[in-house]
């Protein structure tokens, strides 16, 4: 979509060895540098000096020849290893501890192989013409880098620091006709010191601690005069019946002589009109010698086509083209890019005791909406993947969130560009825990400083054409003053336009304000901790692990993920599948580095390295197991319930006038590598109970029953007003009979509206031990014309789950005084269902699906059974439904619905979306699992 990757922040201007430090823009056209390959090695095996390594001669046969990702980008030192050949299963079980080390805490690399320099060289050709000048562009570095070109050093780590600041330098005395060479001596990254990046506890710390380049590194040639940092501010009208664009550039003297010349720009609609909107009349200027000049153009576009998130309107993104040319020459330097009209504010609302300051709502071009996203984290090793981002959005998009969280982890353009075309919102910052908010006590220089502005300015120009991007904030704790002047006034020059939040926890500045956003838990805690509103310490103004949905909560879930047996024999050895269901206080290697509990009676607060509180969750809920695949089917069903309610209580309470939930970033989407800790989908796209819990609490239109009064609610998300609905309860005990079942009708709900109260079934009333507990299911219709639209059962107990909440207050887990027993639904008698399926070509699905296999099922007990927690997949197999043996499923995938629940003469029919390339040449096969169900495998063959 851009023809440039990237915006300049801060330019170097350097002869030799000597450079200066000024800030400067970015120039659009650029060619990537290192396409073709780079060569990798450790300094402690490459002990020749830079001047000798950066040579285009200089032998590299024995180094680490390494493919570069999507974006052009070398990535990091175990990605140069690993595509080398070294751990060729790195993601399996303990193999990438075993192969390279592993580090207990973030800090300095304390593994003796990463913790030396490494080299990053590559060769380009570069034949510069008559007056043309080039530029190199560093975009950042993990860890700082020495820079050299040629057998010439650039610039020193003294200057090339931080992972998303950016340098130029002018390298067009170093340059030669035919092949060049730069290398790049990168040292150990240090997250603790320096403004880079790292997973605080979310993973096994890489080996190497990130240290590498994961931007791409560029080339701009261009004539006297070249045009960097083209870009947009929009001013638009409250009712959009018009916009005005401001297009600004640089225009750069690159000479020792004066220069005159043309400048212009161009507006062209978005890509369905096809035609250019509005061309700015061209502008004259003269620069002295390397003198530089922003040049603006203001064009209205009256009614512009608005950028919408994908479930409220259309993402339509226009394009913007500036040029420049020398007097009586041609066109010596032009930039494009793409970007949207659209407006995003934000503001505090719902003042409360709880939320003193009120909870943080956003607004895109006016319109409140309930911000539902996840965690994102990007590859392990820094290795960029285009298709990878598509299969993600794909999955975002089917699990009906609209936005995701990039706390500390900024990404790729390609990345941005995937997201604006799909509209999800982004709601992108700093990261914590690390140099990123270190008190300015723990700063060392100026210059530390300094490499805060370029990050700040850096980062604003990277985002601040993209409409994905709704807001900038800082994490756990705010900025100090300081911090906070160098990095607004960064985001300031930027014309970053979105909102900045001073925190992701309940704290405020005094130029931000409160950010209203609060984080936690973290741990497991049971479906109606969710819906509490009561609950908090007033002695912790942060509102840190306090409770339900209020406000908006920046980081939260009930903490680790059990992905399905499919998914855990791919990554766990068979003795972490043993201990897995054997030992709750095993530190699971995929879960993070943090060790076992101390004690294991209690919780182990911030640890997270066991699954020993969801264990003790699901033993005393749904009963001790047996054996693996009891540990994981009971796991799946306990993740469903607790991550559907997490985000059914977040929309339910959303309309709330006093502390409304505003917005949830459930913690976390996904991971780099496969894992048990916090994710809604796994690394290999398994989609688990989790998965399919908050896919059905964010459906479109959706209906519920809220834990904290009983009652049924409908939540509309699909962007426009719905109409004519009807709402029907049923209660059913175990044995199938049913005991309530009332329905509503006429209801109307308005986008991102919540009707509450709209039915109040009748359910058992609620017992206390020794009274036996009864488990008894809700199942809720909502349909229009007799059609279902959304469709949603619950498992409850009369022995309800109670918080202990002056033992839960503040920790990232719930202390229970009782939990739930479900223990019943162990009992449920054999139901029998009937499984057909038909595979059909569907071509423009998600990601590229092109083939679609619908899979109906049917409760066919005689007697009045109910079939629980029914579970479809396609796998590969025979034409006669046999699943082949190995590893068959079918990813990645996309389900309509699945995890369902059916009585007697019902029938549901599933949608599965995915590409044919992955059957692999062989047939769909179906299996139908469930909790009380044999397993059943019928062929999908051709509809």
């Amino acid at each position: 979509m851009r023809v440039a990757l990237t915006k300049i922040l801060a330019v170097l201007l350097c002869t030799a060895a000597v450079a200066t430090l000024t800030p400067a823009a970015a120039p659009a056209q650029v060619v990537t540098v290192g396409l073709g390959g780079w060569q990798v090695q450790s300094s402690a095996r490459a002990t020749q000096t830079g001047a000798v390594i950066s040579r285009p001669r200089f032998a590299t046969g024995a180094w680490l020849h390494v493919r570069p990702d999507d974006v052009g980008a070398v990535g990091t030192e175990v990605n140069a290893l690993v595509q080398n050949g070294r751990c060729p299963n790195v993601f399996f079980s303990t193999d990438m501890k075993t192969c390279f080390g592993d580090m207990s805490q973030v800090g300095p690399d304390t593994i003796h192989e990463f913790a030396v320099p490494w080299w990053f060289r590559t060769t380009f050709a570069a034949d510069l013409r008559g007056s043309e000048h080039a530029q190199l562009i560093v975009n950042g570095v993990v860890g700082e880098a020495d820079v050299w070109v040629n057998g010439v050093l650039v610039a020193g780590r003294g200057t090339v620091q931080g992972a998303y600041t950016r340098y130029v330098f002018d390298v067009t005395r170093l340059l030669r006709r035919g092949a060049n060479a730069l290398a790049l001596k990168v040292y150990p990254n240090d997250p603790t010191k320096m403004f880079t990046l790292d997973n605080v506890d979310w993973t096994q710390i890489p080996p190497d601690n990130d240290t590498g380049i994961q931007f791409p590194i560029e080339l701009h040639v261009a004539g006297p005069l070249a045009i960097s940092d083209a870009h947009v501010v929009e001013r638009n009208a409250r009712t959009f019946s018009r916009s005005v664009l401001t297009l600004k550039a640089t225009v750069t003297n690159q000479t020792g002589t004066r220069q005159s010349g043309s400048v212009s720009a161009a507006v062209q609609s978005p890509a369905s009109a096809g035609r250019v909107n509005a061309t700015g009349q061209a502008r004259t200027l003269t620069l002295g010698p390397h003198g530089s000049e922003t040049v603006s153009f203001t064009i209205p576009i009256d009614h512009p086509q608005v950028w919408w998130p994908y479930q409220m309107g259309p993402q339509p993104l226009y394009g913007l083209t500036m040029s420049v040319g020398s007097v009586g020459r041609a066109v010596e330097d032009s930039a494009s890019q793409t970007f949207a009209i659209r407006t995003i504010s934000t503001r505090l609302v719902g003042a409360s005791p709880i939320a003193p300051q009120g909870s943080r709502q956003f607004l895109v071009n006016g319109r409140p909406f309930v911000f539902r996203g996840g965690g994102w984290s990007e590859d392990l090793f820094l290795h960029y993947s285009a298709a990878d981002t598509a299969d993600q959005i794909a999955m975002i998009k089917n699990l009906g969130l609209n936005g995701i969280r990039t706390e500390g982890k900024q990404m790729p353009d390609d990345f941005y560009e995937q997201m604006d075309r799909a509209g999800i919102m982004i709601d992108a910052g700093f990261q914590c825990c690390d140099a990123w908010q270190l008190q300015d006590s723990k700063l060392t220089s100026n210059h530390d400083f300094e490499v805060l502005y370029l990050s700040a300015r850096t980062i604003g120009e990277n985002m601040r054409n993209h409409p994905s991007v709704i807001n900038f904030s800082w994490s756990d704790n705010n900025p100090t003053p300081r911090q906070e002047s160098v990095s607004l006034r960064g985001f300031r020059q930027a014309d970053f336009q979105a909102p900045l939040i001073a925190s992701a926890e309940y704290k405020s500045t005094p130029r931000l304000g409160s950010s209203g956003e609060k984080e936690g838990p973290y741990d497991w805690v049971p479906p109606d901790y969710w819906y509490d509103t009561r609950h908090y310490a007033a002695s912790d103004p942060t509102r840190t692990n306090v409770g339900g949905a209020w406000a908006f909560d920046s980081e939260a879930s009930a903490g680790h993920t059990v992905p399905t047996l499919d998914s855990l024999r791919r990554f766990l050895s068979p003795f972490e599948q043993t201990q897995l269901w054997q030992q709750p206080n095993y530190n699971q290697y995929h879960a993070n580095y943090e060790a076992d509990l101390p004690n294991t009676t209690t919780n182990g607060g911030y640890s997270f390295g066991t699954l020993h509180d969801l264990d003790q969750a699901i033993a005393r809920r749904y009963g001790t197991w047996s054996s693996l695949s009891q540990y994981v089917e009971q796991a799946q069903v306990q993740n469903y319930e607790t991550q559907r309610a997490e985000f059914e209580a977040y929309i339910d309470h959303s309309t709330r006038r006093s502390a409304p939930s505003t917005g949830l970033v459930y913690w976390q989407l996904n991971k780099g590598w496969p894992t048990l800790l916090w994710d809604l989908y796994n690394h290999d796209f398994d989609q688990a109970g989790s998965y399919f819990g908050a896919k059905k609490a964010n459906e479109s239109l959706h209906v519920l029953y809220a834990y904290d009064t009983g009652s049924v609610d409908v939540d509309n998300l699909s962007g426009t007003t719905q109409t004519g609905l009807s709402a029907e309860a049923r209660v059913y005990d175990t044995t199938g009979t049913l005991l309530d079942d009332r329905t509503a009708r006429g209801i109307t709900v308005t986008d991102q509206g919540v009707r509450t109260g709209v039915l109040r079934p009748s359910v058992p009333a609620a017992s206390t031990p020794p009274a036996r507990a009864r488990t008894y299911f809700v199942e809720l219709l909502l349909t229009r014309g007799g059609e279902v639209l959304d469709r949603n059962v619950y498992w409850l107990s009369t022995q309800h789950d109670f918080v202990n909440w002056a033992k839960t207050i503040g920790n990232p887990q719930a202390t229970m005084t009782q939990f739930a027993d479900l223990r019943a639904l162990r009992g449920l008698p054999a139901a029998t269902v009937a499984v057909t399926a038909t595979t059909h070509p569907q071509p423009g699905g998600p990601a590229g699906a092109d083939t679609t296999t619908d899979v109906t099922i049917t409760n066919t007990s005689t007697s009045r059974l109910v079939g629980f927690f029914l579970r479809a997949d396609v796998r590969r197999g025979s034409a006669a439904g046999v699943p082949a043996t190995g590893d068959n499923e079918v990813l990645p995938i996309f389900w309509s619905d699945n995890d369902i629940t059916l009585w007697p003469g019902e029938s549901q029919t599933l949608r599965a979306s995915y590409l044919r390339s992955a059957l692999h040449g062989a047939s769909p096969v179906v299996t139908v699992t469930g909790w009380n169900v044999p397993t059943v495998d019928v062929a999908a063959g051709a509809g």
